[in-house]
């Protein structure tokens, strides 16, 4: 991981270990949980890499607010399950119909489509779960219940779910860029926003202002990493970004460097990062993390 200021990439590293820890011990047993081979399919299409970024603004966050790491496992896992299910329903012939995912073969191409269908489905109720009842979180069940919600929004008609329906009918149609920004708010950002309140709330804050300045920070992060994903796919090769390059362009999608073109989309992700890191500013060195993290939505090669 590239990272600005380069101190932080020996915490973040560890918190990349944490999550990876934490994913392992969630997942199903593949050869006593269930079907082996929803289970296998289950851990193929979250073990196998993944930056792990939705985990770290949780703990982030969570860091932001003074939470115990211990509180903050099960919502951090959550949010990447969810992440986990949508790029193995992305990835399938009937939306992106893409073979490559993080290096390797995508979950329907590995083991079919009717069990990357069913593994989504499963990693997706698994996210519930652990918020449900993981023991470490010694939240109340009022914020349990908030939690819950804050996670469920994100993921359905008004976020992630209905932002890859407006993408899917844009494709070729061309999108505005107003209509670009709400759609990426929905697919992307309604995610990586739910991960900053999941990692605020799981620590138990309840000060509407420090939410606020969190959410401000997380709206600004979303459409960064967003763009950063629309240059890189004009940018980089398949080795480095370990799924299929160029594929914006080849399926007519509407994106930042077709609207603007590449200068313009590079000076408006920096914009985005300096307001991220200025939306900081109330919580002081606390939310050095999370300031690092805007930086690497930025950077990142992959």
């Amino acid at each position: 991981m590239s990272l600005t200021p380069p101190e932080h990439a020996s915490e973040l590293d560890a918190l990349i270990g944490r999550a990876n820890r934490a994913l392992e011990g969630f997942m199903p047993n593949a050869a006593t949980d269930g079907d082996p081979v929803l289970g296998e399919a289950m851990r193929y299409a979250v073990l196998g890499g993944g930056k792990r970024l939705r985990p770290l603004l949780v703990y982030a966050a969570g860091r932001a607010v003074a939470a115990p790491p211990d509180c903050l496992d099960a919502p951090a896992c959550a949010v990447e399950l969810i992440h986990a299910y949508s790029l193995v329903h992305d990835d399938l012939p009937s939306m992106d119909d893409d073979a490559l995912r993080r290096g390797q073969p995508t979950c329907h191409v590995a083991y079919g489509e009717a069990m990357a269908i069913l593994a989504g489905d499963a990693l997706q109720a698994l996210a519930f779960e652990l918020l449900a009842r993981d023991t470490a979180m010694t939240v109340d069940d009022g914020m349990r219940v908030r939690m819950l919600h804050v996670l469920g929004t994100a993921c359905g008609a008004w976020g992630m779910a209905g932002g890859q329906a407006v993408d899917l009918r844009a494709t070729g149609r061309g999108l505005t860029l107003p209509a670009l920004e709400r759609m990426h708010a929905m697919k992307t950002g309604a995610l990586i926003r739910a991960s900053v309140s999941l990692g605020a709330l799981g620590g138990g804050c309840t000060d509407a202002g420090t939410l606020e300045t969190l959410d401000r920070y997380a709206r600004a992060v979303g459409l960064a990493f967003q763009i950063r994903d629309d240059i890189l796919d004009v940018e980089a090769d398949t080795a480095v970004l370990g799924k299929t390059a160029g594929k914006d362009a080849e399926q007519a999608k509407s994106t930042f460097p077709a609207l603007l073109g590449l200068e313009a989309s590079r000076e408006r992700l920096g914009r985005l990062v300096d307001s991220a890191i200025d939306a900081l500013a109330p919580l002081g060195p606390r939310a050095d993390l999370l300031a690092a993290l805007a930086r690497y939505a930025a950077e990142r090669a992959h």
